[in-house]
């Protein structure tokens, strides 16, 4: 049998303190705790999809409301018709850190807005909820994350379809909140 010279469970036992502490203490994910980790686009038809050469910037979730009016229209039927939105656009850790409203518009806790116009548009999965749009910004406001933001996809939506009834000539001008929620995605060009 042979001997282990004396330094030998000395260096035997510091291996295993620190392999040990390599299992013990959790490891830092590059990926996932980077702040530079760039958003993925989501998975949309071609209809929607944003230009290449673009990226995403942000990526907000809202909550909140599409507001309807009682408007007749030029043949005298009325209907539901879209006034504006009403949300708080939240960060992946649920914080509120921005509003979405009428324009439509986006603007950010950081004094960045911008507001756009649809440019296409598809029906969403679920039949109750508002269609997935792509939306082309026509201007910006303020300094801030919005700055070089060019499009903006709404995606996932859930609700906010107007009401299937109530829309009258005794309910001109009545208005109806709908809960919505949808994913807003801003792109700008890639540095």
């Amino acid at each position: 049998m042979r001997k282990l010279p004396l330094a030998a469970p000395a260096v035997i036992g510091l291996t295993v303190l620190i392999v040990g502490t390599q299992f013990a203490y959790p490891r830092a994910n590059p990926q996932k705790d980077s702040p530079q980790t760039k958003e993925e686009r989501p998975d949309v038809p071609d209809s929607i999809q944003a230009p290449a050469g673009e990226e995403v910037v942000l990526y907000t979730h809202a909550t909140g409301s599409q507001i309807y009016t009682c408007q007749a229209a030029a043949d005298g039927k009325f209907s539901w018709t879209l006034k504006a939105p009403e949300a708080d656009l939240h960060d992946r850790k649920d914080k509120v850190i921005g509003q979405h409203s009428a324009g439509p518009t986006w603007k950010l806790k950081d004094g960045s807005a911008v507001a756009g116009k649809a440019a296409a548009k598809v029906d969403s999965l679920d039949p109750d909820s508002i269609p997935w749009l792509l939306v082309k910004v026509v201007s910006h406001a303020g300094k801030g994350t919005l700055d070089a933001v060019t499009t903006i996809q709404r995606v996932r939506t859930h609700g906010g379809q107007p009401p299937a009834e109530g829309c009258d000539a005794s309910h001109r001008d009545a208005e109806a909140k709908v809960s919505y929620s949808a994913d807003y995605y801003f792109y700008a060009p890639a540095k």
